[in-house]
């Protein structure tokens, strides 16, 4: 090789080591060494274009058998008390009783509908609240759905929590968002049996009712709940009154606080508001409308003055 050779090489060797890349970015080299520089947003939206492309494909040539997947569904949910337990929640809210599927009973159906792909991830931390969001897309119908979950970070008093509580609060609002987006895409209609049936089986065969009040009286007392506010929240007198359908209510409850839905502080100790028609003194309204009392007492402070 003579000398001019040597240094063409050279050239070429320096300049593509100044156009290598750093963090931003990444460089291919073709064989007529030409830098070719490929942002890395760029290569992520291009991979995950191309995987999206592949698993619609898939489920394109792999359908799902409806009367399959409900059968999994079924068959995981009441496989057992506990996991048939763990399939639901039930809230009261202003005086209605709101009920659905769980965490749990949202990962068997996505697991067993089959062609879903589902995530769930903070967007956002302004001190105060986590907002986490949670996306589903069902592959075969191309329908894709996406929901905001916040939930507050910050205790009575109006402190931030620590690192790990920030932590533990931001995956239970992952967890609901996630649950809610697949919530929107698996038609409910379809689920409402299966939810029905783990109920049932939550009792559990063998056990009598007695023994499924002293359970719940046992779990509620373990995290903080007297029998007193248990018996306000069922607006019921004693425990013998708590019939089947209110076990199977605080079994959802249970659940429900256990996912981070609500609080045991926002559900059995509320904080208290006057209502608007309760004063400690009547007042009578034609006097207050015309001003009457209002100038009596004026009158008297004037000549108390004097």
């Amino acid at each position: 090789m003579s000398l001019s050779d040597k240094d063409t090489n050279n050239k070429i060797i320096k300049k593509t080591m100044e156009n290598q890349t750093t963090n931003e970015g990444v460089t291919i080299e073709s064989p007529e060494c030409e830098v070719i520089q490929v942002q890395s947003s760029e290569m992520l939206a291009a991979i995950n274009k191309s995987e999206i492309d592949t698993q619609i494909a898939t489920a394109k040539q792999y359908p799902r058998n409806l009367a399959r997947v409900l059968n999994n569904i079924e068959t995981l949910a009441t496989m057992d008390e506990e996991s048939a337990a763990s399939c639901f929640y039930v809230l009261r809210r202003q005086g209605k009783v709101i009920e659905g599927p769980s965490v749990r009973m949202a990962e068997i159906i996505a697991s067993s509908w089959g062609n879903l792909r589902v995530q769930a991830r903070i967007i956002g931390n302004d001190g105060k609240f986590i907002t986490a969001q949670g996306v589903c897309h069902d592959l075969e119908s191309n329908y894709a759905t996406s929901v905001d979950v916040k939930r507050r970070i910050t205790d009575k008093s109006g402190r931030t929590y620590s690192d790990d509580m920030q932590v533990v609060t931001g995956n239970a609002a992952c967890a609901i968002a996630m649950r809610n987006a697949v919530m929107k895409v698996v038609p409910s209609a379809l689920i409402k049996k299966v939810l029905t049936k783990a109920k049932q089986v939550s009792l559990g065969e063998s056990m009598t009712l007695e023994n499924s009040r002293q359970n719940m009286m046992q779990y509620y007392s373990k995290i903080g709940v007297d029998e007193k506010h248990i018996l306000d929240y069922l607006s019921v007198s004693k425990v013998d009154e708590i019939d089947t359908d209110m076990v199977v209510e605080l079994r959802g409850l249970a659940n429900a606080i256990k996912e981070g839905t609500t609080t045991v502080q926002e559900t059995f100790f509320p904080k208290k508001t006057t209502p608007v028609g309760e004063t400690k003194e009547e007042v009578d309204p034609s006097k207050d409308l015309f001003g009457e009392e209002k100038e009596g007492k004026t009158e008297k402070k004037k000549e108390d003055k004097k």
